[in-house]
């Protein structure tokens, strides 16, 4: 399922930038490395893996400390850091190095049993959450929460926490619904928020509210996505995606291409691929030898579908545009590497899943 969600990625980054060609070349090259992390992985025990959890945790820390003093500055946010022989996002190796040491504290204390194992868990946590924020990345934040959250929730975290923030969250967007010209008006500032994340939010109420500014991009995009119909305009046909009204289209907005080309069955055949690894993940997940395997696999595995579900939403208007990619889809180094060491990783689990099974079959 992986290698066909990489096959449609490549003809969708050549549709979106065959006029930079050497985008394609290096798109295939990622590709070809975190193939091979996923087969080197995969020949790795998990309880091997689950030694590297501090310092993977550790490195990921210095290298936010380093981005924040010495990173590039693109378009206003800190994000990446020049290393010499590699330039990447920290916060994308923090998408692996987050679960694996909230994974291996769990089994550490064999639970979350008291509130001294809750209080250190959530510093664990929330640290590298907030030095994220600081870069501003917002929605790399908020879907390392999400991811956080349900890797605590899978180690017991209470029912009652999931619904009291569910109701929270519901209560904001009607608020917000029912009230938003208010609450948008230029001279009101939302606490901890910037001006421009400010006017992402409101533009996802009303696109038209700035056409040809904030809102461009999504409905650029939703333009895109619905002149698809069910079954595409054809490869390398798009209007949208050829003639470059689409933003950012062989990374964040390489959905909106890929349906306008490919169409409804195109999308819903990407969309079912992506379903697909997620429950094989989770299957994998259930039968793992050690609660750090099934911590770790099963938010892996989630891991993967709710960026998919941001990413998707984010270019067919239903959630605010923010700079999460495409998993397996779209254009970027240090994304698909990630991908790549969390797929093996789960293969890793999954190998050692079979073997514990055939031994205890053996043994019966």
């Amino acid at each position: 399922m992986i290698l066909g969600v990489s096959i449609i990625s490549c003809f969708a980054v050549y549709s979106s930038s065959h006029d930079e060609i050497i985008r394609f070349y290096q798109h295939l090259r990622n590709i070809l490395i975190a193939g091979l992390l996923i087969i080197f992985l995969s020949h790795v025990p998990s309880v091997i893996i689950e030694k590297f959890a501090i310092p993977a945790y550790i490195t990921t820390i210095l290298l936010l400390l380093a981005t924040e003093f010495f990173g590039e500055t693109v378009n206003g946010a800190t994000r990446w850091i020049n290393l010499g022989f590699i330039t990447g996002q920290p916060s994308e190796i923090l998408k692996i190095s987050l679960p694996l040491l909230l994974a291996w504290f769990v089994q550490k204390s064999e639970g979350l049993n008291s509130k001294r194992d809750w209080a250190f868990v959530l510093l664990l946590f929330l640290l590298p959450l907030i030095m994220v924020l600081r870069q501003p990345d917002l929605g790399t934040a908020i879907l390392l929460f999400i991811s956080g959250t349900i890797l605590l929730f899978f180690a017991g975290l209470p029912w009652r926490i999931i619904v009291i923030g569910l109701t929270l969250f519901v209560f904001f967007l009607l608020t917000l619904f029912i009230f938003g010209d208010k609450f948008c008006a230029e001279n009101i500032a939302w606490p901890g928020l910037r001006e421009y994340q400010k006017l992402r939010i409101c533009t996802l109420l009303d696109p038209m509210r700035d056409p040809l500014g904030a809102g461009f991009h999504t409905l650029q995009s939703i333009t895109a996505v619905g002149s698809g119909g069910i079954l595409g305009k054809g490869w390398l046909q798009g209007t949208q995606t050829q003639l470059a009204f689409i933003p950012e289209r062989s990374t964040d907005f390489v959905f909106s291409g890929y349906a306008e080309e490919f169409g409804f069955f195109g999308s819903l055949l990407l969309i079912l691929l992506y379903a697909g690894i997620t429950l094989r993940g989770l299957w994998i997940s259930i039968g793992a030898p050690t609660d750090f395997a099934r911590l770790l696999g099963g938010t892996l595995s989630m891991m993967t579908f709710t960026y998919a579900c941001v990413n998707i939403g984010m270019v067919t208007g239903v959630l605010p545009v923010v700079g999460v990619p495409l998993p397996w889809m779209s254009y970027g180094g240090t994304a698909l590497i990630t991908l790549g060491i969390g797929v093996g990783l789960l293969m890793s689990i999954g190998k050692d899943r079979s073997e514990t099974t055939q031994g205890f079959s053996l043994q019966t």
